[in-house]
């Protein structure tokens, strides 16, 4: 399971939010206002890790659930089954090839899923130091970096555009960067709370911090 834990802490989960305004026109203003906009979301996903000289290391496909507050899930369908469920207050992380699940506390999990940045119940100034990066092809960019040394991370990326999330990136203390990309986005879809229940395959193994 420690495998997946760390592929896990490699993870950056984005979120594209379509016609939101912004609340405020600095950079940093605008993130605030995105990580709090939006009730719900669904999206079809690509995520491509790159190794410490940039070459592509691991690309996988899925669909992203998301439903405010505190709630989300990753459904990883190629070239492997995972799944990332937030509700209730834990996070449960499931492999299928290791008949492994993982349970842990919601705020034990930012550093193996930084997806819970989106959820709403994460005071992003307690967590990180944000430090606006300046702009570059119409696109802001915001640094967020971890106070919490042992988080798994050494910094978040987060790219808008006119108030819009437009990109995001995250480089792991391993020196391995990950960067996601949406397509077939749905804001604030009705969604059925049975999307953001778990329950452990028979026969799995099943560890709770």
């Amino acid at each position: 399971m420690n495998m997946l834990l760390s592929f896990f802490k490699a993870l950056i989960i984005s979120l594209l939010l379509a016609n939101f305004a912004a609340a405020d026109s600095a950079p940093i203003g605008q993130l605030k206002t995105l990580l709090h906009t939006g009730a719900s979301l669904i999206a079809d996903f690509k995520q491509v890790s790159l190794d410490k000289v940039g070459r592509p290391s691991n690309t996988s496909y899925g669909k992203f659930y998301l439903s405010r507050p505190g709630k989300f899930r990753w459904n990883y369908e190629k070239p492997f089954v995972q799944e990332i469920v937030s509700n209730g207050g834990k996070v449960w992380f499931y492999d299928a090839d290791l008949e492994q699940v993982t349970i842990k506390k919601l705020d034990d999990s930012l550093g193996s899923t930084p997806a819970l940045l989106l959820t709403g119940q994460v005071n992003v100034e307690e967590k990180f130091k944000l430090e606006d990066q300046g702009g570059e092809e119409g696109v802001n960019w915001v640094k967020l970096s971890p106070k919490d040394e042992e988080s798994g991370f050494k910094y978040i990326l987060i790219g808008m555009n006119n108030g819009q999330l437009a990109g995001m990136e995250l480089s792991d203390n391993f020196g391995q960067l990950t960067r996601i990309y949406f397509s077939n986005m749905q804001i604030n879809p009705t969604l059925n709370e049975s999307i953001f229940n778990f329950k452990p395959p028979k026969g799995v193994d099943v560890f709770e911090n």
